[in-house]
């Protein structure tokens, strides 16, 4: 069987099509990808949900302050309306979606440098919020590189090193006829070329001396290795009968084991004179050979399995080739888990992200490599692929929380697993290498194929593509997506303190009918310049020490989740009461001489609240003390603040542009103290954050 999208290097064949379009195998995963819609990220809905949010309050503030002028202000209708529109675009933080951007574009850089290339800009925010990983086994956990550590024969002892008996070395070689592996003599060394699992068994061959290609046997037909069989089998020329035909398959124990019978009926594959080579199988072959694999595969050893019969004549239907087969023998190989593997697993544990192993080896030999690297422990379970099939969707909703293994499965019960997790509202984050795999990338909140052993169609329906099929790799790029989350959040609190201020400042100024604490202009400016600057910055800042011990952002927590709300309304407050005694101040206290009025009031809460929320950004920076990070470390924060500040000293003493702004002369008085109360926020920002240390909670988590 040849299946549409295999690649076909070289050699003439005829064949009969028995299935086209929706039909094929490539049709039906084809249609399994298409019936996987993509929605919106969890940021994306936490965006549009802040949005709707903002645009309510804007229109709301709006509407409220051009009723209080209407009514008690004494205001011109046209001016009135004008600063209705004013505040209601003030309410809005101009720069949060171009920071936003900046924030997950930088994030596809430093993941680009960890070797995670981002195919879905959105998806660096998800894979740091992801709750469950799926990963695969075979080189993303594991180094990918096989060698054969035990052989067993039926009814000998098993192989574990040394001299190799003639019937080993029979059937290592039987082995090597069913594999498709090969290697070349380059430049005095030996290349291999293949799956790793035959690589490993060419790679033993050369160990012992024993590849010689050039007298492998014609192979006459073969059934190639099906995800769903886990076996192959190839017909060869018999050794020692020219007039009959050898069928060899090689496949997983499981789908291989001997029956409790020998079946006597076949001609032994290993007879010889010798004794040592008579493999006369008895009654309870099946519970050796059970006991044999459950010992390799406690070993952490993934167990393959050779079964054959002599056959008269190929047969036109090529699958009755593995009825009735004779068990031969199995190996065992290792392929050791990588050295950071474990690491990262406890990482992805302290930070509340449960991993779980999906593979197509023995559940035995998945659980020795599960728990080698701590995603297998005590009170978990193993489930393989048919008991994963008998159970219902329900049945295995109530249990999935405990299942850590999933061992024989097909890549179309992989999906079935990311819709169950999903259905608990968990961001599943999802690896797979293979055409199969397609389907359930395409489905989990985060696709993630492997770079060096994926298919294109693997990385084309995913969202993240690993250049070095690591695990570790991933938990990088978790506390990377991390960072952006946390970044983000800053930001919002950044932009939105200072917005919150200018509405409530302007509420209460027309209120208490002290007239407008701000003009339209002035709005803008701090909204755009003054905040909006330095808030770029924000999207560099680094990740705070902790940002790994923290627990997953939940699919429907807030993105004020976690006291963000309370720390906008503490700093908020901050704003509004210093702003209000510098309008105070300047509208009816006269100062080192000069008048009190109106426009004079305006320019101090303008100058007060532009100097508070601009060094607010390094309050934003993290949950420690802005002294204790250092005000350097950010280079584009620092650079940033600093042409802020100029800008805003230029528009405040260059009389073109105070006419922009409509600003009015301060004195030095007048300066010195819309400095201190411009530092009261900062004042009161690190009180808080001592408290909140203390409680041990953090400022923005």
């Amino acid at each position: 069987m040849v299946f549409s999208g295999t690649n076909i290097l070289n050699g003439t064949a005829e064949g009969i099509v028995v299935a086209v379009g929706s039909e094929s195998q490539m049709g039906q995963i084809a249609t399994l990808i298409g019936e996987q819609i993509k929605g919106k990220t969890p940021l994306q809905k936490r965006i549009d949900k802040l949005a709707k949010r903002l645009a309510i309050i804007a229109f709301a503030a709006g509407i409220l302050i051009f009723v209080i002028n209407l009514l008690y202000g004494n205001v011109p209708l046209v001016d009135n309306l004008m600063t209705a529109v004013v505040l209601g675009v003030a309410a809005v933080p101009e720069t949060l979606p171009v920071i936003v951007t900046l924030s997950l574009i930088y994030g596809v850089e430093n993941m680009a440098q960890k070797k995670a290339i981002i195919r879905n800009v959105p998806a660096v925010e998800t894979l740091g919020n992801a709750t469950v990983i799926a990963s695969d086994k075979t080189g993303t956990l594991t180094q990918n590189q096989m060698t054969i550590q035990k052989l067993w024969l039926s009814g000998q002892d098993s192989w574990s090193g040394g001299q190799l008996s003639s019937s080993e070395v029979s059937l290592i070689q039987n082995f090597a006829y069913a594999s498709n592996a090969s290697a070349q003599l380059i430049d005095g060394d030996w290349e291999i070329h293949g799956d790793p699992t035959e690589a490993a068994i060419i790679r033993f061959l050369i160990t012992h001396d024993l590849y010689e290609p050039e007298k492998n046997p014609k192979r006459l037909a073969e059934l190639p290795f099906d995800s769903s069989r886990k076996k192959m089998t190839v017909v060869i020329p018999h050794p020692q009968d020219n007039e009959k035909y050898l069928v060899l398959t090689k496949g997983a124990f499981d789908r291989l084991a001997p029956s409790s019978q020998h079946q006597a009926q076949h001609p032994q594959l290993l007879s010889s004179n010798n004794e040592e080579t008579s493999t006369h199988l008895s009654n309870d072959l099946l519970s050796q050979a059970q006991k044999i694999h459950d010992i390799f595969a406690d070993q952490a050893l993934r167990v393959l399995a050779l079964s054959y019969k002599i056959i008269d004549k190929v047969p036109e239907d090529l699958t009755e080739l593995e009825n009735n087969l004779t068990f031969l023998g199995i190996v065992g190989m290792i392929d050791p888990p990588r050295l950071e593997s474990k690491a990262a697993v406890q990482e992805a544990r302290a930070a509340g992200i449960k991993p779980i192993m999906i593979t197509g080896d023995h559940a035995l030999t998945a659980k020795a490599i599960a728990q080698q690297i701590d995603i297998y422990r005590d009170g978990d379970k193993v489930i393989d692929g048919l008991t994963l099939k008998s159970m219902t969707d329900d049945e295995l909703s109530q249990t999935i929380e405990q299942i850590s293994v999933y061992a024989r499965v097909s890549p179309e019960d992989k999906l079935r697993i990311v819709k169950i997790w999903q259905e608990k509202e968990q961001i599943v984050a999802m690896t797979g290498d293979g055409v199969n795999d397609a389907p359930s990338l395409r489905a989990a909140d985060v696709g993630t194929a492997m770079g060096i052993a994926g298919t294109e169609v693997a990385k084309s329906a995913s969202d993240i593509i690993l250049a070095d099929d690591n695990f570790a790799t991933i938990v990088a790029a978790i506390r990377e997506g991390r960072r952006v989350y946390t970044n983000i959040k800053k930001t919002i609190y950044y932009l939105l303190s200072a917005n919150v201020a200018e509405i409530l400042t302007m509420l209460i100024g027309a209120i208490v009918g002290w007239g407008m604490p701000f003009t339209g202009i002035q709005l803008l400016y701090i909204n755009v310049l003054a905040d909006g600057i330095p808030g770029f910055g924000l999207s560099r800042e680094k990740a705070d020490s902790h940002i790994m011990e923290q627990p997953p952002v939940g699919v429907k927590e807030s993105i004020f989740s976690r006291g963000v709300s309370w720390r906008i309304a503490i700093c908020s407050t901050a704003f509004i009461i210093t702003a209000l005694v510098g309008f105070y101040l300047g509208r009816f206290i006269e100062i080192a001489g000069l008048t009190p009025n109106h426009q004079l009031g305006q320019t101090m809460a303008f100058v007060i609240l532009t100097l508070a929320s601009t060094i607010n950004v390094y309050n934003a920076r993290s949950n420690e003390s802005l002294f204790t990070r250092g005000i350097t470390t950010n280079k584009m924060i620092f650079g940033t603040t600093l042409l802020s500040l100029g800008i805003t000293v230029l528009f405040t003493n260059v009389p073109i542009l105070m006419n922009i702004l409509e600003v009015a002369p301060l004195s030095m008085t007048h300066w010195l103290i819309a400095i201190i109360l411009a530092l009261i926020p900062t004042l009161v920002i690190e009180i808080t954050k001592v408290i909140l240390n203390k409680q041990g909670k953090k400022f923005i988590g």
